[in-house]
This record gives structure tokens, sequence and C-alpha cells, in this order.
């Protein structure tokens, strides 16, 4: 017996996603070759819109034709926050919006996993013994 199911043909999308800007960066497989590539300062005019969930929407939805044109149909999704050892440890607000408008360019999504990177033990955080007073 032969299925009528079409092998589903699988990249990894990472999305950065800070206060300031998203990123989504489509690669194969193997994370080497990049399909295709938006940012939020791509489909914006104003510096203050990068962050936005709107532009999360159109940078992903740019992103997402490039990849389907070159034969992706699945993907694996990687959301990074700046994370470190000043950084924010929760993405921005564009991350969620990302992943949505991905799934709705017809893309399957398979593993949605969290890449922050969080410090193991680092240098002393800035603000003194006492902390910020304000």
């Amino acid at each position: 017996m032969q299925q009528n199911k079409e092998a589903v043909k699988w990249g990894i999308a990472y999305i950065f996603s800070s206060y300031n800007n998203t990123i989504i960066h489509i690669t194969d497989i193997t994370g080497r070759v990049t399909l295709s590539k938006a940012s939020g300062g791509m489909v914006v005019q104003q510096d203050r819109m990068e962050g936005s969930p709107t532009a999360a929407m159109s940078a992903a939805k740019r992103a997402a034709e490039g990849a389907m044109e070159k034969g992706i149909t699945g993907i694996h999704v990687k959301i990074r926050a700046p994370g470190g050892h000043n950084g924010p440890t929760a993405p921005g607000a564009g991350a969620q919006a990302a992943v949505r408008a991905l799934s709705r360019m017809g893309l399957r999504i398979g593993v949605i996993e969290d890449v922050t990177p969080l410090p193991h033990d680092t240098c002393r955080k800035k603000g003194g013994k006492r902390g910020r007073r304000v």
C-alpha cells in the first residue's frame, strides 16, 4: 500500500526577539545553509516600530515566502531573547506574533524551543553592592 502523504522538508527558524527588533532567520535542517532572513527593520519605516508584533508578522511572512520557494514545508522554531549577563531573558513582543505568522503561511511547526543564553555564573552585575538606587 502506498501513502499519499508528501514528505515534509524541514528547516529551522531562528527568531531573535528583543524589545527593539525581531530577526527571523530560516536555515536548512543542519543550520548551516541560510534559506531566507528578514527583520522588523526591513518592513517598517520608523525605528520605534521595529520590535512591534505587526513588524514581526510582516518579517515572518517575508522570511516564510523565501523559504517556501526553496521547498521548505515544515520548521522547527528556536526563540531567543537577548539574555546573557545583563540582557532580559524574556523574548520581546514580536516572538509570539512571528510564530503565529509562520504557521498561518502554511508551514508545519515542529518543535518550539527557547535558546536564550543564560549565564552559569558570571561577572558581577552592575549597580554596586546595594543595587541601583532610583
